[in-house]
């Protein structure tokens, strides 16, 4: 007979007291779907107290926990088993998510398995001209002997230690009016669910179910194509009984290259040319991604500026799925200027005389002092610290030679 407290669990799902499993089941999925959150945003309390009832109900645990120490030792002694996702896992064959559509089931309701991600390094000269390549991988595949069932028909039985789990679930009592629910993967099904003899597992997959096999996919990367951008094989990930594959995804990541940088469909390089070529023009010659020779020319009487940037509408890199328009390529050019006493002081005044006039120098009147210009040693930081730093440690000398308070430094 029923307890008292069952009696209002009952009543919540509007059926008698000691219904089947099959009654409570239908009981609760009439009433999820007319309280359910999306269809009654109003109805959440309503949704939760019957989702409560019904997970009590439909575990015998549970609901002796309920009948000996009442929805707070329930909620107490739980230890973070069942819930929400485990009611509607039981009623509609999916997770609370699964049941409002979730990515983990397929649309023909099957439980969806996991994606497999893998990554693929490609050059620039890849993404810049495509490329077509094999990937050789290992997955798992259901075993053609037995399947996927794991050994002849009727071998599989539902493990009775767990109930077909996979997890065998405990009761701690901790103190008075105080449990604790503690659950361990099955050790006699190794969290399966299911067991099957030794004699009659398959000699192929030894009762698995799946085996190891290598799986070569032929794998395009069209031009264009970016850095994180994903190639998707759909269903070709690991298979399990009762399982739709999930994908295997390959993740692009583009290798560093020694001349270009990309930034979109644009394309970046640096090039280093000399003081005459700067004031005078000059041409180069560089090998793009697709081993094109590009001989770039710049007129003479246009000076480049060190760190200047010029374009080349056009050679940048294609768009991806419209490989016929392409980004520009943007150069930015490093002066080299001659080192120290490159030339006589008389070949100066020569090249002086070439060069733009000096800006006159003002007239000063008044008390001047020459100074000379020295390089600078970055590194060595500046003298005026050293300076100050010197200063710093006489003082602290001095400092240091006296006793007691009142000391102070004398000033010239």
């Amino acid at each position: 007979m029923a307890s008292v407290v069952d009696t209002k669990l009952y009543d919540i799902l509007g059926v008698p007291p000691g219904a089947s499993e099959n009654e409570l089941k239908k009981a609760y999925r009439k009433l999820a779907k007319e309280y359910h959150p999306d269809k009654n945003p109003d109805a959440g309390d309503k949704f939760k107290e019957i989702s409560f009832a019904y997970e009590v109900l439909s575990n015998p645990e549970k609901r002796e926990l309920y009948d000996r120490y009442g929805e707070q030792g329930l909620r107490e002694g739980s230890g973070g088993g069942g819930g929400m996702d485990d009611i509607f896992s039981h009623i509609f064959g999916g997770g609370l998510f699964g049941f409002m559509g979730n990515q983990s089931r397929s649309r023909n309701g099957r439980r969806r398995g996991e994606d497999m991600m893998h990554p693929l390094k490609v050059s620039l000269e890849d993404l810049y001209n495509g490329k077509t390549t094999k990937l050789q991988l290992s997955k798992n595949v259901l075993c053609s002997a037995c399947n996927g069932q794991g050994g002849k028909s009727g071998a599989v039985q539902k493990c009775s230690a767990c109930r077909g789990h996979g997890v065998r679930t405990m009761i701690r009592q901790l103190a008075p009016g105080m449990v604790q629910q503690v659950q361990s993967v099955c050790s006699d099904c190794n969290r399966e669910g299911e067991v099957i003899n030794k004699k009659d597992r398959c000699k192929k997959c030894e009762g698995k179910k799946v085996i190891k096999e290598v799986k070569i996919l032929e794998v395009h990367v069209d031009k264009g194509m970016k850095h994180g951008q994903r190639i998707t094989f759909a269903g070709e990930a690991d298979q399990a009984p009762g399982v739709e594959p999930g994908d295997i995804v390959l993740l692009l990541q583009e290798k560093e290259h020694e001349v270009f940088q990309r930034d979109g469909n644009d394309l970046h390089m640096m090039y280093k040319i000399g003081l005459v070529e700067a004031l005078c023009g000059f041409q180069f010659t560089f090998k793009h991604l697709d081993a094109r020779q590009i001989v770039a020319k710049y007129p003479p009487g246009k000076v480049i500026e060190p760190g200047c940037v010029r374009v080349v509408r056009g050679e940048g890199m294609p768009q991806y799925r419209n490989p016929f328009e392409k980004g520009d390529l943007y150069i930015k050019f490093d002066v080299q200027f001659p080192e120290n006493n490159w030339v006589s002081p008389d070949k100066l005044s020569e090249l002086e005389d070439l060069l733009p006039s000096r800006p006159e120098v003002p007239n000063i009147i008044g008390y001047t002092e020459e100074v000379e210009l020295q390089e600078f040693d970055s590194t060595r930081g500046s003298g005026g610290g050293q300076r100050r730093e010197a200063y710093n440690d006489s003082f602290e000398e001095e400092s240091s030679s006296h006793h007691g308070p009142g000391v102070q430094c004398a000033h010239q």
